[in-house]
């Protein structure tokens, strides 16, 4: 799911403020600790080699986050894709892979735990230790 920031409610508008609110953009419980993170993505980068040896070869892990610039295009296990990009809320949801179509910049809230796994096992197949 994305939302384009001219397509989040306007809850309020004064001179110099303008609050926009998406309501139930997601829901954490049952997650513990999320940890916050930035990423820049070169243009042509493509995760699916990256998470084959996870379940399903797919990140299982749930983010929540904003696209600062660039495009990015994600896959899930069904093959359904979405594209998101520049100024777009997001939420990619357990069982996703990720294409980088344009120079990008996102940050991300993600389960700590879960995402570490995740990064871990990045570390290791990009050493050659992972499967």
């Amino acid at each position: 799911m994305h939302v384009s920031k001219d397509a989040v409610e306007v809850k309020l508008a004064i001179p110099g403020v303008v609050i926009r609110q998406h309501e139930n953009f997601g829901d954490v419980h049952g997650y513990g600790r999320i940890s916050a993170e930035y990423f820049s993505l070169a243009a042509g980068v493509d995760t699916a080699p990256l998470f084959v040896g996870l379940a399903g070869d797919l990140c299982q892990c749930p983010h929540w986050g904003y696209v600062l610039r660039g495009r990015i295009t994600t896959t899930d296990g069904s093959g359904t894709q979405e594209t998101i990009s520049a100024n777009d809320l997001f939420y990619w949801s357990p069982g996703h892979n990720v294409a980088v179509e344009a120079d990008a910049e996102i940050i991300m809230f993600s389960p700590q735990h879960e995402h570490t796994m995740v990064i871990e096992h990045l570390i290791d197949k990009v050493a050659g230790v992972a499967g």
